[in-house]
């Protein structure tokens, strides 16, 4: 049985271990049951690195809103074409965004913080809900210093809301030492990155940041203090 005690045992029992070996313990721990969420931005890139040049038997899996920019579809093929590994892409339900939009049109959420929250729950929390389910172990790329929100977390977390083990392997990590990973790896990353776009979401409700602006300032950008947080991090 996994719960907060687990969490616990988790954080205190692999502190010291790199994240290759916690990556290995949760895999011989919770065989078929972990599962590693991607948006293709410089952090789950880092991750889906380490998970298929290590041949983890980890579940990689993308939540595709309708609304992503072209740029994250072309570095979703130059993943596939570098690692010749699965990454399999979960859906909103089409019932509810044809009632949104037949609804509320195109750009509801623009109108008020509760309108952008059911777009991100429609087309974000609803398909996560079906790729987290069976499973028992949730591999993000949150760093702590994203934003304020995040600070305070840990390597484990507990997911109340989806009854889940959440481990964040890049907790600690600076951008600076992220892009570093993905320049000297080779690996495949998002070219808004190039462009100022530091936080990468759906293309409507993401814009570059400005000199001296937050991480999330980029995300949802007319909003005031809103936590700037989808849904998907919200730990109950």
């Amino acid at each position: 049985m996994i719960d907060q005690k687990t969490v616990e045992k988790y954080n205190a029992r692999l502190a010291e271990k790199s994240i290759v070996e916690k990556l290995n313990f949760l895999v011989e721990n919770h065989s078929k049951k972990v599962v590693f969420t991607t948006s293709f931005g410089y952090e789950d890139q880092v991750i889906t690195n380490i998970i298929f040049n290590n041949n983890l038997d980890i579940k990689v899996i993308t939540l595709d809103t309708g609304r992503l920019f072209p740029e994250t579809y072309k570095v979703y093929l130059s993943t596939l074409e570098k690692y010749k590994k699965t990454i399999k892409a979960y859906f909103p339900p089409t019932d509810k965004v044809e009632e949104l939009l037949n609804k509320k049109g195109p750009f509801s959420f623009y109108e008020s913080l509760e309108n952008r929250k059911e777009c991100c729950f429609i087309r974000k929390v609803i398909p996560l809900k079906r790729a987290l389910a069976d499973n028992e172990i949730w591999i993000t790329g949150l760093r702590a210093s994203q934003s304020d929100n995040r600070s305070g977390m840990d390597f484990f977390e507990w997911d109340g809301g989806n009854n889940i083990v959440k481990f964040n392997p890049l907790k600690e990590w600076t951008l600076e030492q992220t892009k570093a990973y993905v320049k000297e790896n080779n690996v495949p990353y998002n070219v808004l990155h190039d462009r100022g776009f530091v936080s990468i979401g759906c293309q409507p409700c993401t814009r570059a940041i400005k000199p001296g602006e937050n991480f999330r300032a980029g995300r949802w950008w007319w909003e005031q203090g809103s936590g700037k947080e989808c849904g998907l991090h919200e730990v109950k």
